[in-house]
């Protein structure tokens, strides 16, 4: 049996105020020690989970922006091909499968939106670093890094509950998705989550594995609930707050013991330390 890690990075593996990984390090090292892939999936960009796989020692594919694109290096498989034909785009070092909606399409939608509902909507692409900084606590070297976006947009709506419901209503009925999130809300293509990436990237898995294919998803919010119900093993991990996102509802979930990274490391360690790894 071969096991898959599928994360998401923010308030789940990152700590929500420090973005930082330091207390799963155990549960890291173990995945490691045991070669169990760890793939990102997450909100965040290409260019900001590069610098995290540096800093992890993480080799494997790769989800940026809420299912955008599967970004696998090259030569990690030996046939990169979905079932559905898809033919990925190779680019540098990695090979890339596109199934977001691209980056000039949502920022053209939503300009015209702006003008249409008169609505004060801010995107990453409105802000500056030193403002997306602020806002979020990245330092702004990671927020010039969040700035380099392919697929999606988080925003900022000012106003109240009537306004963002129009925003988003016209949102969908442009053809996008529209996901509500804690210090922005997320605007993608209406085709694209975190599920339907990770499904595809599973699928590839399990055509180049030699064993079966077993896969542990980890997430702590509503965002994360297609990619929670396209694992095997889905675990919540608890918001800042102590509290579980009770929006995700599965049959099998699991729920952590603890907040963000903590709680992470307390699920990955009692899940893998009960099963028996054979030692290549």
């Amino acid at each position: 049996m071969k096991y898959i890690i599928f994360t998401d990075l923010d308030g789940t593996l990152l700590d929500q105020h420090t973005y930082s990984f330091e207390k799963a390090t155990e549960a890291l090292a173990l995945a490691k020690e045991n070669e169990i892939p760890i793939v990102l999936c997450t909100s965040k960009t290409q260019a900001e989970i590069e610098e995290y796989r540096e800093r992890m020692h993480n080799d494997d594919p790769f989800i940026p922006e809420n299912g955008g694109a599967i970004i696998i290096p090259k030569n990690y498989f030996k046939s990169v091909f979905d079932k559905k034909g898809n033919y990925p785009i190779r680019e540098n070092q990695y090979i890339i499968i596109e199934l977001g909606t691209p980056y000039e399409i949502i920022l053209d939608t939503l300009t015209k939106i702006k003008k249409s509902t008169n609505a004060i909507i801010r995107g990453f692409s409105d802000l500056t670093p030193e403002e997306i900084s602020k806002i979020t606590g990245l330092s702004i070297t990671s927020a010039i890094l969040s700035k380099k976006r392919f697929y999606s947009e988080p925003i900022i709506i000012k106003g109240g509950t009537e306004t963002i419901n129009n925003v988003k209503k016209r949102i969908l009925a442009s053809g996008l998705n529209f996901l509500e999130g804690g210090r922005f809300h997320h605007v993608f293509g209406s085709i694209t989550d975190k599920g339907k990436a990770v499904s595809t990237l599973i699928n590839i898995y399990k055509e180049n594995a030699n064993d079966s294919i077993k896969t542990i998803g980890l997430g702590d919010s509503l965002i994360d609930l297609p990619m929670l119900a396209a694992v095997d093993i889905p675990v919540l991990v608890k918001k800042t707050s102590g509290n579980y996102d009770r929006r995700i509802q599965i049959a099998n979930l699991i729920y952590a013991d603890d907040i963000g990274p903590e709680g992470w490391n307390k699920a990955i360690l009692k899940i893998l330390n009960n099963i028996s790894f054979k030692k290549r």
